[in-house]
């Protein structure tokens, strides 16, 4: 089976205090994870290892097939996507642009357009738009979408470049109800696409039916990892977020309710 991303006893030490420890996970083909953790868990010190940002103190890392320490990080970043509200602070560059010229300016990975666009990447934009159901929006300006619309934007955005890899760090952070569930079913479509995805989240009701398999982390440590049926268990979730909590299952998604 083929590997998309091997941690092999990775340490990460930052102001000399570890942040990672021991970290030995990997995803392999066609598989789609997800990630729970408290703040302060190591969540986002491990994205940022796995999407080239960030080097291990220690261990080994393999991400699409490229050896850490013997590979271009700059062109394998070009491989993977990522998506996330911290991506809001970028939006004055997208705000007076046409949504679809936002999407297709994540073919060339710019703030902007200053490159002649191809006749195919403006159809491959059209499709990706089609494809999340956004193609209403046409001829919108970017700052007058709504959150949710925002959101799914910046995923065709970062499917421009058909990225191997998708990164969403807690995508649906201060999305109503109704965007959110409209977010999630933009993120089923992707994951039939041959897209493997990597999705960080608090709440685990986010886990669609497309999550596979699920990493717990606690103060920089994995408490478990595996298929999702097997890691999303009241004693696995109860030691994680470190309040007893139940777990109940719903068309494939799990839900959570803190016991009393």
């Amino acid at each position: 089976m083929e590997e998309i991303v091997s941690l092999k006893n990775v340490s990460f030490t930052r102001d000399g205090r570890e942040i990672l420890r021991h970290i030995n996970w990997s995803i392999q083909k066609n598989e789609q994870w997800g990630i729970l953790g408290l703040n302060g868990s190591g969540k986002t010190s491990l994205l940022n290892i796995v999407s080239g940002y960030q080097f291990p103190s220690s261990g080994e890392v393999s991400v699409l097939g490229n050896l850490f320490g013997k590979t271009n990080l700059p062109e394998l970043r070009k491989k993977i996507g990522f998506v996330s509200n911290s991506l809001d602070r970028f939006s004055q560059y997208f705000n007076n642009e046409m949504m679809e010229k936002v999407v297709v300016s994540g073919k060339f990975a710019s703030f902007g357009l200053y490159e002649q666009v191809a006749k195919e990447d403006w159809e491959k934009a059209n499709s990706l738009l089609e494809r999340l159901r956004l193609t209403y929006l046409k001829g919108k300006r970017y700052q007058l979408l709504s959150e949710g619309e925002k959101r799914r934007v910046l995923i065709a955005r970062s499917l421009m470049s058909d990225p191997e890899l998708l990164i969403l760090d807690e995508p649906c952070s201060g999305l109503d109800l109704l965007s959110r569930e409209q977010f999630l079913q933009s993120i089923n479509e992707i994951m039939k696409n041959e897209c493997h995805i990597v999705y960080v989240t608090h709440h685990i009701e986010e886990f669609v039916e497309g999550i596979s398999h699920v990493l717990l982390l606690k103060d920089g440590e994995i408490i478990a990892a595996g298929p999702k049926k097997d890691v999303v268990r009241d004693d696995l979730l109860s030691e994680t977020y470190q309040v007893p909590v139940h777990i109940g299952w719903e068309d494939e998604r799990p839900w959570l309710t803190v016991k009393k």
